[in-house]
């Protein structure tokens, strides 16, 4: 076998590479933050950073901010994240192709369900923090398994990094910029989701975005590969 036919025999190499896969779990994200943000009382289920400084606002009395919403949201995350870490030592030394598809499978199946929750009972008291808790989870494990894999500048939920990197590491900046498409390339994703999804959520329903959502993922967990 000739070095040139080994890559093409790697199970890891076959499949849609993460950095691909990662822009698109980044417009998944923001439609989920969409749905959370505009339709679930002002609480991000994606984004921890902004869901610390809601807390802070629920936590004075501000309007349209809830610290029960708010605080499920963090303790599913942080649940989501601890199992993430448990999937993570299992898998990671086996094949980082599994892995990612495990995860990414179960984000689809958590995603899913919330998608049913919104469609079978969108008026009924408990569908709400149902749609925080399942959102949540799923976004707590996709984070541990992103931040674990180590792409480089591909978050898919954070963009304050990625913003100050792609300004700081740019040739005006005094660097290469040479990770300035990648960088692009996320914060457009992340706006196209979370426009998508506010569109969706103002002239549909909850429940078509997160559908949505649902079968990316899914998808995307079928076709990766453990390559970057």
């Amino acid at each position: 076998m000739t070095a040139d036919a080994r890559p093409e025999a790697d199970p890891e190499a076959r499949g849609l590479r993460l950095v691909a896969v990662l822009l698109g779990l980044t417009v998944v994200s923001g439609l989920i933050d969409a749905v959370s943000y505009l339709g679930l009382g002002h609480v991000f289920t994606a984004n921890m950073t902004g869901n610390v400084v809601v807390l802070g606002f629920a936590a004075v009395g501000a309007p349209g901010f809830s610290i029960p919403h708010t605080a499920t949201s963090l303790a599913c995350f942080l649940a989501g994240a601890l199992l993430g870490g448990r999937v993570a030592v299992r898998y990671r030394e086996v094949s980082r192709r599994t892995w990612a598809r495990v995860t990414l499978a179960a984000e689809a199946v958590l995603v899913g369900a919330s998608a049913a929750v919104a469609f079978a009972a969108p008026g009924a008291t408990g569908t709400v923090y149902a749609l925080i808790a399942l959102t949540a989870f799923a976004m707590g494990l996709r984070n541990a398994t992103v931040r674990k894999l180590g792409v480089p500048d591909l978050t898919t939920t954070v963009l304050t990094m990625t913003l100050t990197g792609l300004a700081s590491d740019s040739r005006a900046g005094g660097g290469t910029g040479h990770r300035s498409p990648r960088r692009t390339a996320s914060v457009l994703a992340m706006l196209a989701g979370a426009t998508i999804g506010a569109w969706l959520v103002v002239h549909r329903d909850l429940g078509t975005p997160l559908l949505i959502a649902a079968v990316a993922a899914g998808v995307l967990a079928a076709v990766t590969s453990g390559r970057e």
